[in-house]
């Protein structure tokens, strides 16, 4: 009689330390859901660069792209690689004679950041806080406007085309907030500073000397997110 009463006091206690356990669980379930994240991110955008430094006086404030992808490594860090395009900023417009006739040239500014970002959840991942930085190519090309009808196969060659390019860094500032509950799509901005070395060609009213280039591009942005 006492080992059965002995046994059914440590199944008891088995018993009520497996409720206690089971209880606990459920009561912090919903505090590790909260930091639940998806970990790809995929960004387009579309808003205004700002030229500055050497640049400053010289090119124009302009419209630009940008497509990246992101991967959330951590909740609180994010792997990025983007890709900015300013549209025109030199205002180039010279022509070129073609057998289709006189053709524009036109300037284009292209940005590739590669660097990460801290992440800062707020609200359950639902409002996404983040700042960052790292690496930048920065290079800036004139193209002709290819005649209609032209395809992969067929493009014409630009000789005339001039072309400056460096290496730099950047940082960024920006927010997105989830516009679903399952946060796969998102809607913010995000500010990124360039700043580069640049050297190559005259463009535009830039000479053919090595300047310090400076550009704060800022868009809003759509993601989508898994």
């Amino acid at each position: 009689m006492k080992g059965e009463t002995v046994v059914r006091q440590y199944s008891s206690r088995r018993a009520a330390m497996f409720r206690l356990v089971a209880a606990a669980l459920l009561t912090l379930t919903p505090v590790f859901a909260q930091y639940g994240f998806r970990r790809n991110y995929i960004t387009a955008g579309a808003g205004g660069g700002v030229p500055g430094g050497e640049l400053a006086g010289s090119l124009n404030t302009s419209p630009v792209m940008r497509v990246s992808y992101g991967y959330r490594f951590h909740r609180l860090f994010q792997a990025d690689l983007g890709f900015d395009t300013v549209f025109h900023a030199a205002n180039v417009r010279d022509f070129v004679s073609t057998q289709f006739g006189d053709l524009r040239i036109k300037d284009y500014q292209f940005m590739v950041p590669m660097g990460g970002r801290a992440v800062i959840p707020v609200l359950r991942n639902r409002l996404l806080l983040y700042a960052g930085g790292g690496g930048a190519y920065l290079r800036y090309q004139e193209r002709i406007r290819q005649p209609f009808g032209s395809s992969s196969y067929y493009r014409l060659d630009c000789p005339a085309c001039r072309e400056r390019s460096g290496w730099g860094y950047y940082g960024l500032l920006g927010m997105s907030y989830a516009l679903d509950r399952s946060q796969h799509l998102r809607l913010g901005f995000t500010s990124r500073v360039y700043r580069a070395n640049m050297s190559g060609d005259a463009f535009g009213p830039l000479p053919a000397v090595q300047t310090r280039d400076q550009w704060v591009n800022t868009a809003a942005e759509f993601t989508f997110s898994f």
